[in-house]
This record gives structure tokens, sequence and C-alpha cells, in this order.
């Protein structure tokens, strides 16, 4: 089975989604699931994780509702405080759930480069763990020293690195992001995305060898058994199409074994999410 690993649902709203600024116009208007469904189904993908692209739990709510009325929807990331004090209280309440698979934060967007080891927000993320759920790491190259600390302190939680924490393919800067992605992948429990990649790079101009030695490096580092493929659509159509990121993967992973190669592209993503 082929899972997209990492997409989004919205429905735009100008103020709430002002980060789709005027290059974007391509991403700004709606995306729900009627829109996305017969891309994967062009594209032989069998279902998808949804993942919350606003800090709301109203958005929680909204992805969870969307995966209860299309069964391709097969699990959501979501959001919700995880610095509150009464987080357990509002775990609980989401375990009932059983599409809701994990939850993410934007940490990207964090002033602090060490926000990920902040004391109530470590205490939130101790508390996934007891209901079984997910964490999604999303974070800038700046961070990754940060996010090495983090990931050594819950070495028994799945954590999966988002879009290979975004490094710089336009300039082709590679040693420092790869030194950290490999002290991060020396923790077991940590898988990471390929996903992401055609909008970290120059949207008019990138070719699939643009992303090689980045792959290289994850591949080895994280092995085919912790490796997700992901499309990142809507934002993926600011580069390219749906059929051209999933190339970029399935051409670079077509020199490993046809299980290797059927895990990333959906086994380990159901192994990972609890699918």
């Amino acid at each position: 089975m082929v899972i997209d690993a990492h997409q989004h649902f919205w429905q735009y709203d100008p103020v709430r989604d002002a980060w789709i600024d005027d290059s974007m116009q391509v991403i700004r208007g709606d995306f729900f699931p009627e829109h996305l469904k017969p891309v994967l189904a062009a594209n032989g993908v069998h279902g998808c994780v949804a993942v919350q692209a606003d800090q709301s739990e109203n958005e929680t709510a909204f992805l969870l509702d969307l995966a209860g009325k299309h069964a391709f929807i097969k699990g959501v990331v979501g959001w919700t405080d995880l610095r509150a004090s009464n987080i357990r209280e509002k775990l609980a309440t989401y375990a009932v759930n059983p599409k809701l698979k994990g939850f993410r934060h934007i940490v990207q967007g964090e002033p602090d480069v060490n926000f990920l080891l902040g004391e109530a927000f470590c205490h939130g993320i101790t508390a996934l763990a007891e209901f079984g759920f997910s964490y999604d790491i999303l974070v800038y190259p700046k961070q990754l020293a940060a996010t090495a600390a983090f990931v050594k302190k819950f070495p028994e939680h799945r954590l999966v690195i988002d879009h290979v924490a975004k490094p710089d393919f336009k300039t082709g800067a590679l040693e420092e992001w790869a030194s950290h992605m490999r002290s991060i992948a020396q923790s077991p429990n940590v898988y990471c995305k390929l996903s992401g990649l055609v909008t970290e790079a120059d949207w008019q101009h990138w070719k699939p060898a643009h992303f090689e030695p980045f792959l290289d490096v994850v591949l080895e580092s994280f092995g085919p058994h912790r490796l997700m493929f992901g499309s990142d659509w809507p934002v993926c159509l600011l580069a390219a199409e749906y059929k051209e990121v999933k190339d970029i993967i399935t051409q670079y992973i077509s020199k490993l074994s046809d299980t290797e190669q059927n895990n990333i592209m959906g086994g380990n993503a159901i192994s990972f999410y609890h699918l």
C-alpha cells in the first residue's frame, strides 16, 4: 500500500493564512479531500496522513472531521498546546478518536532555537507517549543541534523529522546539516520524511540531482526502514506537480530492493503512525 505520509487541507482564510504571500498565488485557495482524492488515485497512492498547518485546536477538529468522512485519510497529525498545564486532560479527550495519530508544533517559526528543550514543552512530549501519540518535528537546520539533544531525551517516543529538516538545496550547503542529521539518526526511534524538497529549492529551476546528495545522507543515516514518502501537497504545488514530487523519490529509491521501496512508499508510515 502506498501512503502519502505528509499533506495538508485547508479552507483559505486571508488572515490566518497570511503566510501565503503574493508569490504563492497557486495555493491561495481551498484544498479539500475532493481535490486530493483524484490526484492520489492518478498517482497510485492509496491513502494519506493529514498534517496540521495551523496552530489551533480548531485545526485538529477540522482535520478529524474530514478524516471521519473520507476513508482514504488514514490518520491525522494535529495540534494542541503541548505546554498547557492540563495537557494530559486534553490528550485523554483526543485519545478516543482512532484517526488521531500524533501532534506537531511549528517549531521552525519559534524564535528560540532551543524551543524544543523548554521544560513545559518537554512535559507535554512526555505525555504524548502515555497516550500512544507520535510527534512530528518541524525545524530548520539552525534548530538541529537542539533537535539532537531533544531526541536523546525521549528514546522511547515515536518521533519523525519533517521535510528532512529543510536543508539549503539552493546552495547545496551540506556538511553542518548532515552532521546533525547523522547524530539524530543514531536514535533508532526517530524517522525522517522525504517530503518538502521542491519548496526548499529554486521553485523554477530545481532538478532531481539537486536533492541526491541530501537523500544519500538520510538513506545512509536512517536506513530504508525509517524513511517515509510525503508529498507536502498542496504546498508542493508552488514548485512541482504531485507526480513530479513522487517521481523524485521513486526514481531515487529504485536502486533499493522491492521490500525497501515498499517500506519507504508506505510500509514505514503504516508502522510509525499505526495506520
